[in-house]
């Protein structure tokens, strides 16, 4: 257990952080999930809508501290080759 004044507060600090990144989190992995879905469906435009609108929160996410950048950038590349598997 934390005893000192400042270890007390680091951790409500990181309670109060916690909570964001899992906000974050789980509206990223939401919006990875439709793509996810529009490709179960077979439905190439709405993947790629969804591709389209989820690109940006993924990458968001990296700016702010959830994911590092190529842990992004190949969720994102696998998402638009799943996207393009569709078509062929």
């Amino acid at each position: 257990m934390a005893n000192t004044v400042s270890a007390k507060k680091a951790v409500r600090k990181i309670a109060r952080r916690t909570e964001v990144n899992k906000a974050r989190r789980s509206r990223m992995r939401t919006y990875i999930r439709k793509v996810e879905e529009a490709i179960a469906g077979g439905d190439k435009d709405a993947a790629a809508a969804a591709l389209k609108a989820a690109q940006p929160e993924i990458m968001r996410s990296v700016t702010k501290g959830v994911l590092k950048k190529n842990t992004a950038a190949r969720k994102v590349s696998r998402l638009a080759a799943g996207v393009k598997k569709i078509g062929a």
